[in-house]
């Protein structure tokens, strides 16, 4: 499936990595999940290109296009915690790797033109939209199943994986102009409790919108309780699902945002 896809390298500040980039409008960049950029992912940055954006794809954990398995997911969290890019415990600051992506957004935009990119993390990636968002050049965030910190301990529960001030640099900007975060999360997630949301909505205001999709016990659309991966492997794609709504609902989001 990678093959669609151009790949080339990125580096910034000392830091190279691989990027797939694959078709035309304004840019989007996609933080893959653990445990890489496999199928689902994929699929997700084809939605994409078929909705008319230019997705960067960077190469940030696991091997590129290897095939889901609990195993490679074990070892890809694994590989994670031990990395310099990623610090996974940090409650008041983010990982260093938000750094590059906010580079590479930089360069997405030069390439694409427009009011600004698009960018979509999802699990350990998930809220490196907020860190990204300092720079002036990323006008969509999105946070699926944000997973960082860890949620070890209340504390980190309810932590946001950034620091005290690209947080108020992201208020200002929903303030001044009018920028919007959207998140996504399955209710019974303990990756992503309820406590992260409730601040983002505390800290955001009406600058997050959140969409909790229930996976309780005996739920009526059958979401299994393990579910956690949103618009990825759990998405269900049926209409009026709530899954595909929430796809729905990321899918308008950009095009609000970096169509104008």
């Amino acid at each position: 499936m990678l093959n669609r896809y151009d790949a080339t390298e990125f580096e910034h500040d000392g830091l190279t990595r691989q990027i797939f980039t694959r078709g035309e409008g304004p840019g989007i960049v996609v933080m893959t999940e653990v445990p890489g950029i496999y199928d689902s992912v994929i699929e997700f940055a084809d939605r994409l290109v078929d909705e008319g954006y230019r997705v960067y794809l960077p190469d940030l954990i696991g091997e590129a296009g290897k095939p889901f398995s609990a195993g490679y997911a074990l070892s890809s969290i694994t590989r994670a915690c031990i990395a310099k890019e990623f610090h996974v415990l940090a409650t008041r600051g983010s990982s260093p790797i938000t750094i590059w992506l906010r580079a590479l957004a930089r360069k997405a935009h030069e390439d694409c033109g427009g009011p600004g990119v698009g960018c979509i993390g999802m699990c350990l990636t998930g809220n490196f939209g907020l860190a990204m968002m300092v720079d002036e050049s990323v006008m969509a965030p999105v946070l699926s199943q944000p997973s960082l910190p860890f949620p070890f301990g209340a504390q980190r529960k309810a932590a946001l994986h950034i620091s005290d001030a690209d947080l108020e640099i992201v208020k200002e900007r929903i303030v001044k102009r009018g920028c919007k975060v959207l998140g996504l999360r399955f209710t019974g997630d303990p990756m992503c409790p309820p406590e992260r949301f409730e601040t983002l909505r505390q800290e955001l205001g009406d600058g997050f919108e959140g969409i909790e999709i229930d996976s309780s016990t005996g739920n009526p659309h059958g979401n299994p309780a393990t579910a956690h991966s949103v618009v990825t492997k759990d998405l269900v794609d049926e209409e009026g699902h709530p899954t595909r709504m929430a796809l729905d609902r990321v899918m308008s989001f950009f095009a609000e945002r970096l169509r104008s």
